[in-house]
């Protein structure tokens, strides 16, 4: 695959800001992004807006940050740093969606902002307040140049169930009709899709299929964080949306490949392979 340029020594490279969770077990949330940020030369900047205990079979607590400390965090980087792109992750609750897209509004609603919704883990541990749902909806998503929900997060937002080709376009008429630019309906978890892992975007007009091989693996966490992280820092380097999803679909098909087990439960997806290039 073709990796994203990197910034001359000395130079600064190219930045973005990821608003998210953090993840102790280290496979997820922000230490997934920053994984995928370094690896990629990009300056990850950082918005914690939880702080989880969780490990590799399960998140056992969660305690939101307070609102206000997660949006003078975005405005700390933002005035002085700058950022090309963003990207969203687990917000926890209604008030810190509400702020990030107050501030958001308020510092610099044109730079591209990837809006992962993440409702829950992949251990089906709930990560988002049904109320906050809402928030997604009304304040956030009118904001996001792209979103990424993966199926599960599809039924819970617009309630459609994704079991095939047609309802996965069906799927991403509903969200686009919420405010995005553009919507990425994943398709790795699509019972119907044995032997590739179909990706769908649209952006009101025209779909679009991202396909790649699926990679037979347990050790997937993170995997959405990575795929959302990736596509943030092609958007920094002045990518369209189109191209940005192809090239995360290819590094987190690579991550995918990479991935090791850890712990008793489910290992992280890997950007390492990096390394060896």
């Amino acid at each position: 695959m073709q990796f994203l340029p990197l910034a001359p020594p000395g130079q600064a490279p190219r930045r973005v800001l990821t608003i998210a969770g953090s993840d102790s077990g280290g496979g997820a949330g922000i230490q997934a992004d920053l994984r995928t940020a370094a690896l990629l030369g990009v300056h990850a900047l950082v918005a914690v807006s939880a702080v989880t205990a969780q490990n590799t079979v399960g998140v056992h607590a969660v305690h939101p940050i307070p609102p206000s400390m997660v949006s003078r965090q975005i405005d700390a980087v933002l005035t002085d740093i700058g950022a090309q792109a963003a990207k969203t992750g687990m917000l926890a609750a209604p008030e810190i969606i509400e702020e990030v897209a107050a501030t958001w509004r308020r510092l610099d609603p044109s730079i591209p902002l990837v809006v992962d919704p993440v409702c829950a883990s992949m251990h089906g541990d709930p990560l988002l307040v049904p109320e906050a749902l809402d928030s997604l909806r009304r304040q956030l998503f009118p904001l996001a140049t792209l979103i990424t929900p993966n199926l599960d997060e599809v039924r819970l937002l617009v309630g459609v169930d994704v079991v095939d080709a047609d309802s996965q376009r069906a799927a991403a008429t509903a969200l686009h009709a919420l405010g995005p630019r553009w919507v990425l309906v994943k398709g790795g978890h699509l019972r119907s899709a044995t032997t590739a892992s179909p990706d769908l975007l649209y952006d009101g007009e025209r779909f679009s299929e991202f396909s790649a091989e699926r990679i037979d693996t347990g050790d997937d966490h993170g995997g959405g964080d990575t795929l959302a992280a990736a596509i943030a820092a092609a958007l920094a380097h002045g990518h369209t949306v189109p191209d940005a999803v192809a090239f995360a679909k290819s590094w987190v098909t690579e991550c995918l490949r990479a991935a090791y087990p850890l712990g008793h439960g489910h290992g992280p997806v890997s950007p390492l392979f990096r390394l060896a290039r």
